[in-house]
């Protein structure tokens, strides 16, 4: 990530330079401002010195601040968008093949190209009598998600007729394709996310109102809010709920990380404000029976970490410089009565995925520039089109 990321701006001093020129700061970056420099308040604050501070900042800021402000210059338009949302697509028919192979002998192509396996637990990779692809990603979760963006990107263009063949192949055999290919990446979670996402474009379509959508991001935040206060017992009331419709190998995962953030989120709020900062000081810790000092606790969702390395401070950062861009987007830009115009249609397919993917992140932890860049990419075409009605 940091060498594509260091490459383009690179790239773009060498050969675009003029192209910075064009970035004013606006209200909108502030929360991917904010959480781009947090980490250096979590290392002062935890005296770990400023030098750490910086260098996690650094690291911060190219995983998040760099594609986010590479999309705001280069895809502030919705012309722009649309070409970020085919190159999704088409990303996603590279990937069918990829996918394809692994499926039938296994994750191996990130060892045969580079000498290693991409996900180091090899057992993660079996599921449902299977193999779960990983493709050159960090995870089998991380293609459930990239492809789950794809499909849906390619049933909202099939729907309103952004591109009507690729090669002279129909986009509806492609979606079929996708569809099928996203079905066999054996990822429950993208499963409900794309039937999500398909539900919104329709009521979109259909009813021209976003009010599903807004709720949805309403319920994200009280998700946080609700796990962020002591006296919250709203994890408890989703495994109730969920009991007895989800598979129970399924519940035992939830569970199983929903026991780990509680003690997580009893360790977060000791530092609330900007959290323990980096070195695992966020992770707990007690003795084994052979008085050795071990880790205790797993982190799967990018939440709680959050919640944990950079506190409250950090969390409200980092889902406001999503939410913020998308929730401006639907009210203040292209409300859902637009969304089916064949202009609006990329940008607001990419709102519902990067939306998508935050709600992923209540769960999961698998990184992804690509979400980032559209964020950056819906700021920018937020800001420009505020000027535009001033």
């Amino acid at each position: 990530m940091s060498a594509t990321v260091y490459g383009i701006l690179l790239a773009t001093i060498v050969y675009d330079i003029q192209r910075f020129n064009k970035f004013n700061l606006s209200w909108i970056d502030f929360p991917m401002l904010v959480w781009c420099i947090c980490p250096l308040f979590s290392s002062v604050s935890n005296g770990l010195g400023v030098y750490d501070g910086i260098s996690e900042s650094l690291s911060q800021t190219v995983a998040y601040g760099g594609p986010y402000f590479l999309g705001r210059v280069y895809l502030n338009n919705l012309a722009s968008l649309r070409k970020l949302a085919i190159g999704m697509f088409l990303g996603g028919l590279i990937y069918v093949p990829l996918c394809l192979y692994e499926v039938r002998f296994s994750p191996q192509l990130h060892r045969i190209v580079y000498g290693y396996h991409g996900n180091p637990q090899f057992s993660q990779t079996i599921r449902y009598g299977g193999f779960r692809p990983t493709v050159f990603m960090q995870h089998g979760l991380s293609v459930g998600m990239w492809m789950m963006a794809a499909t849906l990107i390619g049933i909202w263009f099939w729907k309103t007729g952004v591109i009507k063949e690729v090669y002279g192949i129909h986009i509806r055999w492609l979606v079929g394709i996708l569809l099928v290919t996203f079905a066999l990446t054996k990822s429950t979670g993208a499963y409900g996310l794309l039937l999500m996402g398909i539900v919104f474009m329709f009521l979109a379509w259909q009813f021209r109102t976003s009010i599903a959508f807004l709720l949805l991001i309403c319920a994200m935040v009280f998700y946080l809010q609700q796990n962020v206060s002591a006296s919250s017992q709203l994890t408890e009331r989703i495994v109730t709920t969920l009991s007895p419709v989800v598979p129970a190998e399924r519940m035992q995962s939830l569970e199983y990380r929903f026991d780990n953030e509680t003690i997580l989120k009893a360790k977060a709020r000791e530092k609330i404000i900007f959290g323990w900062g980096g070195w695992g000081r966020n992770r707990v810790f007690d003795y084994n029976s052979r008085g050795e000092l071990i880790d205790t606790s797993t982190t799967d969702s990018l939440w709680i970490i959050t919640f944990g390395k950079n506190g409250i401070v950090g969390l409200i950062a980092l889902f406001s410089s999503i939410l913020i861009p998308v929730l401006s987007f639907c009210l203040l830009c292209f409300p859902a009565i637009t969304w089916s115009n064949y202009k609006v249609a990329p940008a607001a397919v990419l709102t519902v995925v990067v939306t998508l993917y935050m709600l992923d992140c209540l769960l999961n932890n698998q990184p992804n520039p690509i979400f980032t860049l559209a964020t950056g990419g819906i700021s920018g075409l937020v800001v420009e089109q505020t000027s535009l009605k001033r």
